[in-house]
Protein backbone atom coordinates (compact mmCIF):
# COMPACT_ATOMS: atom_id res chain seq x y z
CA UNK A 1 0.00 0.00 0.00
CA UNK A 2 1.42 3.34 -1.01
CA UNK A 3 1.82 5.90 1.80
CA UNK A 4 1.24 9.48 0.71
CA UNK A 5 2.43 12.20 3.06
CA UNK A 6 -0.07 15.04 3.16
CA UNK A 7 1.56 18.50 3.09
CA UNK A 8 0.77 20.96 5.87
CA UNK A 9 -1.89 23.52 5.07
CA UNK A 10 -0.51 26.06 7.55
CA UNK A 11 2.98 26.49 9.01
CA UNK A 12 3.43 26.74 12.77
CA UNK A 13 4.25 30.46 12.54
CA UNK A 14 1.03 31.10 10.59
CA UNK A 15 -1.00 29.26 13.22
CA UNK A 16 0.45 31.37 16.03
CA UNK A 17 -0.10 34.53 13.98
CA UNK A 18 -3.78 33.66 13.58
CA UNK A 19 -4.20 33.14 17.32
CA UNK A 20 -1.78 35.48 19.10
CA UNK A 21 -1.28 35.05 22.82
CA UNK A 22 -1.78 37.91 25.27
CA UNK A 23 -0.37 36.26 28.37
CA UNK A 24 2.02 39.05 29.40
CA UNK A 25 0.34 41.93 27.55
CA UNK A 26 -1.29 43.42 30.66
CA UNK A 27 2.09 43.79 32.39
CA UNK A 28 4.38 44.62 29.47
CA UNK A 29 1.96 47.21 28.04
CA UNK A 30 2.58 49.46 31.06
CA UNK A 31 6.28 49.79 30.15
CA UNK A 32 7.59 51.95 27.31
CA UNK A 33 9.60 49.32 25.43
CA UNK A 34 10.31 51.68 22.52
CA UNK A 35 12.55 53.92 24.63
CA UNK A 36 14.44 50.90 25.99
CA UNK A 37 14.87 49.49 22.50
CA UNK A 38 16.24 52.84 21.33
CA UNK A 39 18.94 52.67 24.02
CA UNK A 40 20.27 49.27 22.91
CA UNK A 41 19.51 49.31 19.18
CA UNK A 42 22.09 50.11 16.54
CA UNK A 43 22.28 53.85 15.87
CA UNK A 44 23.78 53.65 12.35
CA UNK A 45 22.81 51.76 9.22
CA UNK A 46 26.46 51.08 8.45
CA UNK A 47 28.30 47.97 9.60
CA UNK A 48 27.06 44.46 10.24
CA UNK A 49 23.27 43.99 10.46
CA UNK A 50 21.60 43.20 13.77
CA UNK A 51 20.98 39.50 14.27
CA UNK A 52 19.38 39.67 17.71
CA UNK A 53 15.76 40.43 18.48
CA UNK A 54 16.43 43.08 21.13
CA UNK A 55 12.75 43.83 21.70
CA UNK A 56 12.03 40.19 22.54
CA UNK A 57 15.16 40.02 24.71
CA UNK A 58 13.94 42.99 26.77
CA UNK A 59 10.48 41.42 27.15
CA UNK A 60 11.95 38.05 28.15
CA UNK A 61 14.11 39.79 30.78
CA UNK A 62 10.94 41.18 32.41
CA UNK A 63 9.09 37.89 31.99
CA UNK A 64 11.92 36.16 33.82
CA UNK A 65 10.86 37.90 37.04
CA UNK A 66 7.16 37.39 36.36
CA UNK A 67 7.72 33.62 36.00
CA UNK A 68 10.19 33.53 38.94
CA UNK A 69 13.05 32.16 36.86
CA UNK A 70 16.10 32.46 39.15
CA UNK A 71 18.99 32.75 36.68
CA UNK A 72 19.60 33.83 33.11
CA UNK A 73 20.82 30.31 32.33
CA UNK A 74 17.41 28.93 33.33
CA UNK A 75 15.69 31.54 31.16
CA UNK A 76 17.72 30.51 28.09
CA UNK A 77 16.94 26.83 28.77
CA UNK A 78 13.22 27.65 29.01
CA UNK A 79 13.38 29.52 25.68
CA UNK A 80 15.06 26.49 24.08
CA UNK A 81 12.61 23.94 25.47
CA UNK A 82 9.28 25.80 25.42
CA UNK A 83 8.22 27.13 22.01
CA UNK A 84 5.03 28.73 23.34
CA UNK A 85 7.03 30.59 26.00
CA UNK A 86 9.48 31.76 23.33
CA UNK A 87 6.65 33.18 21.22
CA UNK A 88 5.04 34.77 24.29
CA UNK A 89 8.27 36.69 24.83
CA UNK A 90 8.11 38.13 21.32
CA UNK A 91 10.58 35.87 19.53
CA UNK A 92 9.78 34.41 16.12
CA UNK A 93 10.05 30.70 15.40
CA UNK A 94 13.00 31.43 13.13
CA UNK A 95 14.83 33.51 15.77
CA UNK A 96 17.83 31.94 17.44
CA UNK A 97 17.76 31.97 21.24
CA UNK A 98 20.31 34.56 22.44
CA UNK A 99 23.28 33.37 24.45
CA UNK A 100 24.01 34.27 28.05
CA UNK A 101 26.71 36.71 26.93
CA UNK A 102 24.21 38.46 24.63
CA UNK A 103 21.86 38.99 27.56
CA UNK A 104 24.80 40.21 29.64
CA UNK A 105 25.68 42.84 27.02
CA UNK A 106 22.03 43.91 26.82
CA UNK A 107 21.77 44.40 30.58
CA UNK A 108 25.08 46.29 30.60
CA UNK A 109 23.75 48.73 27.99
CA UNK A 110 20.57 49.27 30.01
CA UNK A 111 22.56 49.80 33.21
CA UNK A 112 24.85 52.38 31.56
CA UNK A 113 21.79 54.48 30.70
CA UNK A 114 19.17 55.76 33.15
CA UNK A 115 16.26 54.44 31.14
CA UNK A 116 15.24 51.81 33.74
CA UNK A 117 15.03 54.41 36.51
CA UNK A 118 12.97 56.73 34.30
CA UNK A 119 10.56 53.96 33.30
CA UNK A 120 10.19 52.83 36.90
CA UNK A 121 9.38 56.38 37.96
CA UNK A 122 6.76 56.66 35.19
CA UNK A 123 5.08 53.40 36.25
CA UNK A 124 5.04 54.41 39.94
CA UNK A 125 3.60 57.86 39.17
CA UNK A 126 0.95 56.30 36.94
CA UNK A 127 0.04 53.80 39.68
CA UNK A 128 -0.26 56.65 42.22
CA UNK A 129 -2.42 58.69 39.81
CA UNK A 130 -4.74 55.71 39.24
CA UNK A 131 -5.00 54.96 42.96
CA UNK A 132 -3.11 51.67 43.07
CA UNK A 133 -0.49 53.15 45.45
CA UNK A 134 -1.95 55.21 48.28
CA UNK A 135 0.83 55.17 50.86
CA UNK A 136 3.68 57.70 51.00
CA UNK A 137 6.34 54.97 51.06
CA UNK A 138 7.43 53.01 47.98
CA UNK A 139 9.79 50.03 48.38
CA UNK A 140 12.04 49.30 45.40
CA UNK A 141 11.92 45.56 44.77
CA UNK A 142 13.50 44.66 41.43
CA UNK A 143 15.63 47.40 39.96
CA UNK A 144 19.22 46.18 40.09
CA UNK A 145 20.32 43.38 37.77
CA UNK A 146 24.04 43.24 38.52
CA UNK A 147 24.22 40.80 41.41
CA UNK A 148 21.50 38.34 40.42
CA UNK A 149 23.67 35.88 38.49
CA UNK A 150 27.08 36.62 39.97
CA UNK A 151 28.43 34.28 42.61
CA UNK A 152 29.43 36.01 45.81
CA UNK A 153 33.17 35.77 46.58
CA UNK A 154 33.83 33.24 49.28
CA UNK A 155 35.59 34.48 52.37
CA UNK A 156 38.11 32.12 53.88
CA UNK A 157 37.19 31.61 57.48
CA UNK A 158 40.00 31.11 59.96
CA UNK A 159 40.11 27.71 61.54
CA UNK A 160 38.64 27.84 65.01
CA UNK A 161 39.93 25.87 67.93
CA UNK A 162 37.97 22.68 68.65
CA UNK A 163 35.35 23.20 71.32
CA UNK A 164 35.46 21.30 74.53
CA UNK A 165 32.97 18.50 74.90
CA UNK A 166 30.36 18.45 77.59
CA UNK A 167 28.29 21.11 79.31
CA UNK A 168 29.69 24.62 79.64
CA UNK A 169 30.69 25.85 83.05
CA UNK A 170 28.55 28.48 84.76
CA UNK A 171 30.98 31.30 83.89
CA UNK A 172 31.24 30.19 80.26
CA UNK A 173 27.45 29.93 79.94
CA UNK A 174 26.91 33.39 81.47
CA UNK A 175 29.46 34.83 79.04
CA UNK A 176 27.83 33.05 76.12
CA UNK A 177 24.35 34.30 77.08
CA UNK A 178 25.69 37.82 77.42
CA UNK A 179 27.33 37.58 74.00
CA UNK A 180 24.09 36.28 72.43
CA UNK A 181 22.11 39.15 73.99
CA UNK A 182 24.56 41.73 72.60
CA UNK A 183 24.44 40.10 69.16
CA UNK A 184 20.62 40.18 69.07
CA UNK A 185 20.59 43.78 70.30
CA UNK A 186 22.87 44.84 67.43
CA UNK A 187 20.83 43.07 64.73
CA UNK A 188 19.06 45.23 62.10
CA UNK A 189 15.43 45.88 62.89
CA UNK A 190 13.98 43.45 60.31
CA UNK A 191 16.43 40.69 61.28
CA UNK A 192 14.96 40.53 64.77
CA UNK A 193 11.99 38.42 65.78
CA UNK A 194 8.47 39.73 65.24
CA UNK A 195 7.99 39.94 69.02
CA UNK A 196 10.86 42.43 69.26
CA UNK A 197 9.34 44.59 66.50
CA UNK A 198 5.92 45.08 68.08
CA UNK A 199 6.89 48.10 70.20
CA UNK A 200 8.83 49.87 67.43
CA UNK A 201 7.13 53.05 66.11
CA UNK A 202 5.65 52.91 62.61
CA UNK A 203 7.90 55.71 61.35
CA UNK A 204 11.01 53.74 62.34
CA UNK A 205 9.64 50.57 60.73
CA UNK A 206 9.08 52.44 57.46
CA UNK A 207 12.54 54.00 57.57
CA UNK A 208 14.22 50.61 58.09
CA UNK A 209 12.31 48.67 55.37
CA UNK A 210 14.88 46.48 53.54
CA UNK A 211 15.43 47.44 49.90
CA UNK A 212 17.75 44.60 48.90
CA UNK A 213 15.59 41.58 48.00
CA UNK A 214 17.20 38.25 47.25
CA UNK A 215 16.20 35.06 45.45
CA UNK A 216 14.99 32.38 47.81
CA UNK A 217 13.06 29.15 47.90
CA UNK A 218 10.39 27.92 50.26
CA UNK A 219 7.76 25.19 50.31
CA UNK A 220 4.13 26.00 49.56
CA UNK A 221 1.07 24.32 51.09
CA UNK A 222 1.52 21.36 48.72
CA UNK A 223 5.11 20.74 49.78
CA UNK A 224 6.59 21.98 46.49
CA UNK A 225 9.55 24.34 46.24
CA UNK A 226 8.61 27.84 45.06
CA UNK A 227 11.23 30.37 43.95
CA UNK A 228 10.67 34.01 44.77
CA UNK A 229 12.35 37.41 44.88
CA UNK A 230 11.59 38.91 48.28
CA UNK A 231 12.95 40.24 51.54
CA UNK A 232 12.98 37.82 54.45
CA UNK A 233 11.38 38.97 57.68
CA UNK A 234 11.87 36.65 60.66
Amino acid sequence: MTIIRQPSLFGIQELFDMEPTQKYEAIISAVDLDSMYHQVAKKSRLGAPEELNYAAMIISTFVRYIERIPTMKDLIKRLHDDLAFKLNCGFLVSDHVPSESSYSRLITKLEESDILEKEQEKVVLQAIAEGFITDDTVAIDATHFEARDQAQPKEEKPKSEPQKRGRKSKDERDGWLKEQAETEANLPLYDRKIVDQLDVPLAELRAEVPQDPKWGVKKNSEGQNVFGLATKVI
